[in-house]
């Protein structure tokens, strides 16, 4: 029993410190769907694994190690909007944080899969 609240323990402060380091999780008060509506480019930077496993409709996969470098060889216009969404937020966190650093002045995170399905009505 103390082995499983040792592993909940790790877990809990596991999530906390993605929060803190990462700022995992959605922005919050961006307007997602009226971003995509107006040409937004949606990024999913999971895996290629689990984007074949389902994904938002019209998202590119990238991932989010790989994010900064592919979207600067592809994407000439800095202030472009992009959506970077993933699992949980963490992994997209990361991947706006290094678009960020790379000169991107307009990223947004969507948080994870699930929570941009309920933005989008998918």
């Amino acid at each position: 029993m103390k082995t499983v609240v040792k592993i909940g323990l790790a877990v809990v402060i596991m999530g906390i410190l993605s929060n803190i380091l990462f700022g995992a999780g959605a922005d919050k008060g961006s307007d997602i769907p009226a971003l995509i509506k107006d040409g937004a480019l949606v990024v999913d930077v999971r895996t290629a694994e689990e984007f074949a496993g389902g994904h938002i409709a019209g998202a590119i996969n990238i991932p989010y190690q790989l994010a900064a470098r592919e979207l600067a060889s592809r994407e000439k216009d800095l202030a472009k909007p992009i959506i970077v969404y993933c699992h949980s937020g963490a992994r997209s966190a990361a991947a706006k944080k290094a678009l960020n650093e790379a000169g991107f002045t307009n990223v947004v995170n969507g948080g994870g899969l699930d929570h941009m399905r309920k933005l989008l009505g998918q």
